[in-house]
């Protein structure tokens, strides 16, 4: 009877060298979320070599270190020191220096976060590299419809170039799915930047900032820095005329972002009964006792105060989209200072309503909170403190480089 031959040991490959991923972050909104990126990708060192570029965009103090302080974020392996300028400007500086770092490092992927223009910078670069490298976009598909704002065009811009898109609620899966993005390209994973809240939600209550500042409940929380309402005066006139009138039934504080600062000292407003925008930045500067009614301006603040001042807010008045998140996750109610919102289900299953900038609907909105119990939000799927471990997970299934 005729051996059979004997089989050769199947080889399995060595392993893989790990995944070099660039992360980028250029301003306060990407710090929170690619700080649990990194947590995730640098605990598993075998499968992940991840380095983080910061662009400059925000290079103040207050708008920019304090986060990597407060979040535990690594000093970033390269800052591209970019600074301001027009969005031209600005994107055109990000381009340009961050070509040079894709050439020295040669990275596997580039991972982009949210919709700044740092983010469509580092993609269009990225895709138009010779080989290109490919770029993953956390926190993609989401769409106000309103390309009027420059958000949604490095939005849809960094969609159109991302090979990997991680989105945060069945909409965004929808939008990318109508835009032609095939499907396979698509994880929902969550919200990266519920897992910053999440994560930090504890320490944040011990914050004494309520003390340092003199602040006593109830009161409400304003922020405001979209161009739309920040660089139309004719907005910003009517949305502070508006907190004017709530603010005399309840207190409102306002961490007020420099672009906001910037236009009322221009436009010599009288905020709070401050005489001009030079009072009023002066008001920002200093600490003292918040009245039984008025408008309260503070410096900006690092994220840890801020979300204990949020968790405690009766009401909040904002025309950001993180903070609309924020807010659902706590259960505050948000009056969004726009005319539309790229985050929906803000609205659907969490607490935020559309007010844009008019002044009656304003009021009318901040009145019906006030003399109502407290809108409670629904759980929103998959923003449980998790997303950055699925996303790490999407690319462990990619440790081969495959595509």
């Amino acid at each position: 009877m005729r051996k059979r031959p004997r089989r050769r040991p199947i080889r399995t490959p060595g392993p893989a060298r790990p995944l070099r991923l660039l992360l980028v972050a250029g301003a306060r909104p990407n710090f929170m979320k690619v700080a649990p990126l990194l947590r995730e990708f640098r605990a598993r060192p075998d499968l992940f070599d991840a380095r983080l570029v910061h662009t400059g965009q925000h290079y103040d103090e207050s708008m920019s270190d304090v986060f990597f302080q407060e979040l535990g974020i690594p000093r970033p392996d390269l800052n591209l020191e970019v600074g301001s300028g027009s969005h031209a400007v600005q994107t055109a500086r990000v381009m340009q220096e961050f070509e040079k770092v894709l050439m020295a490092r040669r990275p596997d992927w580039v991972v982009v976060v949210g919709d700044v223009n740092s983010t469509l910078a580092c993609a269009v670069v990225a895709a138009k590299m010779a080989p290109p490298v490919r770029v993953a976009h956390v926190e993609a598909g989401l769409r106000s419809r309103d390309r009027s704002m420059p958000e949604e065009v490095n939005r849809i811009v960094t969609d159109a170039l991302s090979d990997l898109l991680f989105t945060t609620s069945p909409d965004a899966d929808r939008n990318l799915i109508a835009e032609g993005v095939e499907r396979r390209r698509i994880h929902r994973v969550g919200n990266v930047m519920i897992d910053t809240l999440r994560r930090f939600l504890a320490r944040a209550d011990s914050s004494d900032v309520m003390r340092r500042l003199g602040i006593g409940q109830p009161f409400g929380l304003l922020t405001l820095h979209r161009p739309s309402n920040v660089d139309d005066p004719g907005a910003l006139r009517r949305i502070f005329l508006a907190i004017e009138m709530v603010s005399r039934e309840l207190p409102i504080v306002f961490p007020a972002h420099p672009r906001t600062v910037k236009m009322m000292r221009r436009l010599g407003m009288r905020v709070g009964g401050a005489a001009g925008a030079e009072a009023a930045a002066s008001d920002a500067a200093r600490a003292g006792a918040l009245g039984r009614a008025g408008l309260r301006l503070i410096e900006p603040l690092g994220y840890l105060d801020f979300l204990h001042l949020q968790k405690r807010a009766r009401l909040v008045l904002t025309d950001s989209g993180g903070i609309q998140e924020e807010a659902s996750i706590l259960g505050i109610p948000c009056l969004t200072l726009r005319e539309n919102t790229e985050r929906p289900i803000t609205i659907t299953r969490g607490t935020s309503s559309l007010v844009g900038s008019d002044t009656q609907k304003i009021v009318a909105a901040a009145r019906r909170i006030l003399r109502a119990t407290s809108r409670r939000s629904r759980a929103i799927p998959l923003w449980d403190g998790r997303a950055a471990a699925r996303i790490a997970a999407v690319f462990a299934r990619r440790s081969d480089k495959s595509s």
